[in-house]
């Protein structure tokens, strides 16, 4: 019993943990594709097909006899959230990530839980109680985390040399970051950020009403898939020449950023959304910060600053403290709930009945009607 209900507690954080990995090799695949001149829109358009295409068999079978019939109210949700994320965040994350690096705009996608914390708070989501010590952790922590975001935007600082990069030539890529392109790149990474966050929540709401993991990430792909291909064949101008890809790290791209980025990503954020909550599920994004980071200097040949680092060093003890206010406040729901100290309703129900049916015949004037 002990290990099962050890093991029931460390699901969602290694979940979040194996995510954030997976996250990491799509942004570095992903970026290396778009500097070798693939279009972003189409890597999006053709991401959410995959997605669309992989969970649809796992939604119609697993969930043929519980998913909820679709309402007006829930496809308008549904369209919510496929704009915001598939169409807004994805692509401006693409944009922006070009722009600037791939660890740059990993780097900035930490202020998605602080964000998200801010938001959640507003629409009561999120509770806060400025009196208790976990609500106080999570303030300061979403405080510290949007500092270190805004100093990694104002400051660059020299490069942080690694035993791995030596040799390698960094003037070019620094004499970029100091364009208009970079500027131009870091609000589009942010923006995308704010919308990925409004996902999230909105993803949470959506699962209250229709609880059916599989068929709203297979019907959240789907829609992105069919706005994508409306903005993109709008920019694009008709040019069907953009949309063939090859047997080459473009189509690599595509399928794992919609196998694993989208459909598997949607379905577990869900899951452990619906556990812990959409500022839980984003407190996860420096563990991916550091290993983009690392493997975008090995493989790509990015450059790492000093304010990168420093900013990545503060990011990481805001966000300690956030999960830090989230794991009391877990603990304190678990405690409220009673569930070692009450009984079920239903077993009390019982026992009544036992005892009653036990005493029974003997008419005991005593002995009461139980509801």
């Amino acid at each position: 019993m002990a290990i099962g209900k050890v093991m029931s507690e460390i699901k969602p954080y290694l979940a979040m943990v194996l995510l954030q990995v997976g996250y990491a090799g799509m942004y570095i695949v992903a970026v290396a594709s778009l500097k070798k001149g693939m279009n972003h829109y189409i890597l999006v358009v053709y991401r959410n097909i995959v997605a669309t295409l992989v969970m649809a068999p796992f939604a119609l079978y697993f969930e043929r006899h519980s998913r909820p019939k679709l309402t007006i109210r829930t496809v308008s949700k549904i369209m919510g959230l496929a704009l915001l994320e598939p169409v807004l965040d994805q692509n401006l994350y693409f944009v922006g990530a070009n722009l600037t690096s791939a660890g740059f705009a990993t780097a900035l996608l930490n202020m998605l839980p602080a964000i998200t914390f801010v938001v959640a708070s507003i629409l009561r989501i999120e509770k806060i109680n400025i009196r208790e010590r976990r609500s106080q952790a999570k303030i300061i922590g979403t405080v510290i985390t949007v500092s270190a975001a805004v100093l990694m935007i104002l400051y660059k600082g020299p490069v942080v040399p690694f035993p791995w990069t030596k040799g390698t030539h960094h003037h070019e890529v620094s004499s970029s970051q100091n364009g208009g392109n970079w500027l131009k790149g870091t609000f589009m990474v942010i923006f995308g950020t704010v919308c990925w966050s409004l996902f999230f929540i909105l993803q949470g709401k959506t699962l209250e009403s229709y609880p059916a993991e599989l068929s709203l990430t297979t019907l959240i792909c789907l829609m992105g898939a069919l706005m994508n291909a409306a903005i993109t064949l709008v920019v694009q101008k008709g040019d069907m020449k953009t949309w063939a890809i090859g047997f080459d790290m473009r189509l690599f791209t595509v399928i794992y950023a919609g196998i694993v980025c989208s459909g598997v990503a949607y379905y577990v954020q869900g899951l452990v959304i619906k556990q812990r909550g959409p500022v839980f599920v984003t407190a996860f994004n420096p563990l991916c910060m550091i290993i983009t980071a690392i493997l975008g200097s090995i493989i790509l040949g990015e450059v790492i600053t000093l304010g990168s680092v420093l900013g990545a060093i503060i990011i990481v003890t805001g966000l300690y403290l956030l999960i830090w206010g989230k794991g009391k406040d877990h603990l304190n729901n678990f405690s409220d709930s009673g569930s070692l100290t009450e009984l079920p309703i239903s077993a009390v129900h019982d026992c009544k009945l036992e005892l009653v049916s036990h005493v029974g015949h003997g008419h005991d004037p005593s002995i009461k009607n139980y509801p």
